[in-house]
């Protein structure tokens, strides 16, 4: 899934080849590169394809065509097809299958042109995929939309890329509205609700988590519950009461929800209506935490959410993601979920115990001492008193133009023995009111976990000379608790940008030491341009990045 796992920890601890003294010794070099993918033609124009979904990675994968188990990229795209790709070099049934070959392509449906995203892209596939690798064969997971059909949740055969019988499942108003545990609300039309967030699989496999938001704030945000063994839309939570097209509680970041052993669900929401504080059944500006089968758990509201709604600068942006437990260390708060938010704060949060109600939002505040996230237990400059960690600044509760916000990304986590650590990305400002970037673009943040007392989070170090316009989600590879390498794709361009635009600016991809936070390498211009907010994939010494195609990296000779 997206990050690597259910808790979207975006580490990869098992790369003994792209270390920092390698890559900093040879660099990387493109060593291959898919055909471009998917083009499609609607109406007189011809589109070529885009990756927003992250790609997937497995080893040992039974591809029945070949008659071998390969290594394989599955790669989702905007014109609403998913691919099967060869990582390395094989031999399949007598025969020599380069890397970069498609192994298999599966149209899912007729894409909709939609006028607000990036420049009026064709959208077919947004979200990445998830992957069952528990079952046989393994199943492949998407979220598609059709121009006829809206938002459907398709399972393919990952061997052979066939649709599994009783596949797709329709999500829509007719499906959400009987059971959505937080109603009456109205699940908007597959044009205005989006499905950005990455798809999670539930320990046993058995459900399928489906978030939505909706382009520009147009309706309310949904998590939805699909069954993977009969196939339905068994649970549905909206984020407010609203059968209107209103902001409320959008469901939207990239990586999607997070799920801990314990199987809740967790994820952030965006805004809500201005004056809807204390309203009840209103879950703007939250971290949400649901048990099965999305039964609302646990919540937590930022102090200032108030001042976030109004200047549009919402977490709802950056997923969460659950920490690994810290039984050992003695501290009070052993059970933690991290999250960012637009106006360039993290937040630490003790997912054992949501501080929030079940029933509302609580009072809003402007004494940052209220907020019952786990504060650091000094002063922060932008209060003069204790309260939640400012990381990429100024800090402002007044904004208001999309291309000032500062983070819309989930951190990545990374120990070293008894140290813990996170690592995040996003766009300190040259000022308040400016869309400038400057660094640092990317921060090392230390897990600070007292014995009897609470964890909170400390700024370790930064990148001083990255700057990121638009990055999305770290990503760490190390060899074990060695060498650290943070491997973000920055798109190069600003969030309002087109990507339709023959002009539009090629993305970049950096790695940077997670140890001494110094860049060792960067892409160029080398990669095409693909979607926003996607993150590589590093496998047995080779980066891999989908745009309009897949394009691997590996140490120069």
């Amino acid at each position: 899934m997206f990050g690597g796992d259910r808790a979207r920890t975006a580490w990869n601890a098992r790369e003994t080849v792209l270390t920092p003294q390698a890559i900093a010794a040879r660099g990387l070099l493109l060593a291959w590169e898919s055909p471009q993918l998917d083009s499609i033609a609607i109406g007189d124009q011809t589109y070529v394809p885009h990756a927003y979904a992250s790609p997937l990675y497995a080893d040992d994968v039974p591809i029945e065509e070949c008659g071998a188990k390969m290594s394989v990229l599955f790669v989702a795209t905007s014109n609403g097809y998913v691919h099967a790709i060869s990582a390395f070099d094989a031999t399949a049934n007598g025969g020599f299958i380069k890397a970069g070959t498609l192994l298999w392509s599966t149209a899912l449906s007729k894409p909709v042109v939609i006028p607000k995203l990036d420049g009026g892209m064709p959208l077919g596939v947004l979200s990445t995929p998830a992957l069952d690798l528990g079952t046989f064969p393994p199943v492949l997971y998407v979220a598609a939309i059709d121009a006829a059909r809206g938002w459907q949740i398709h399972a393919l055969d990952a061997t052979t890329g066939a649709p599994l019988p009783r596949w797709p499942v329709t999500i829509d108003d007719a499906s959400t509205r009987v059971i959505n545990r937080n109603g009456p609300a109205q699940f908007e039309d597959a044009t205005v609700l989006s499905q950005r967030g990455a798809l999670a699989l539930s320990q046993d496999g058995g459900t399928l988590y489906v978030p939505f938001g909706a382009y520009f704030d147009g309706g309310v945000g949904w998590m939805v519950a699909v069954s993977t063994r009969a196939p339905a839309v068994i649970a549905a939570h909206s984020s407010a009461r609203a059968t209107v097209g209103t902001a409320s509680g959008g469901i939207w970041s990239a990586g999607g929800p997070s799920i801990d052993s314990d199987g809740v669900v967790y994820a952030t929401t965006g805004n809500s209506p201005t004056g809807s504080a204390n309203t009840p059944h209103v879950w703007g500006e939250s971290l949400l935490g649901w048990r099965s089968p999305l039964e609302l758990s646990g919540t937590y509201t930022p102090f200032n959410y108030c001042a976030l709604d109004v200047s549009d600068s919402d977490i709802g942006g950056d997923s969460p993601i659950v920490l690994p437990d810290f039984d050992l260390t003695g501290t009070q708060t052993p059970r933690l979920v991290a999250f960012g938010g637009k106006q360039g704060t993290v937040y630490l949060v003790d997912r054992a115990h949501l501080p929030g109600s079940l029933d509302a939002r609580p009072a809003c505040s402007k004494d940052s001492t209220t907020d019952r996230s786990l504060l650091p237990p000094d002063p922060q400059p932008q209060f003069g008193a204790r309260g939640p960690l400012n990381v990429f600044g100024p800090y402002s509760d007044d904004f208001g133009n999309l291309d000032y916000a500062k983070m819309r990304t989930s951190p990545a986590f990374y120990r070293s023995g008894s140290n813990a650590y996170l690592f995040v990305t996003g766009a300190t400002k040259a000022k308040v009111d400016s869309s400038q970037s400057v660094a640092p673009s990317i921060v090392r943040l230390r897990v600070v976990t007292p014995p009897n007392a609470s964890a909170y989070l400390a700024i370790d170090g930064a990148d001083p000379t990255t700057v990121f316009k638009n990055p999305g989600s770290p990503i760490v590879s190390s060899d074990g608790a060695a060498g650290p390498v943070v491997w973000v794709i920055d798109e190069n361009a600003s969030r309002l940008a087109s990507l339709v635009d023959p002009a539009a600016p090629h993305p970049v991809l950096h790695a940077i030491d997670g140890s001494t936070m110094r860049p060792l390498w960067d892409s160029g211009t080398t990669l095409h341009v693909g979607g926003k907010y996607s993150t590589p994939v590093i496998a047995h010494g080779f980066a891999f990045v989908a745009t309009d195609r897949v394009q691997a990296f590996s140490l120069a000779l």
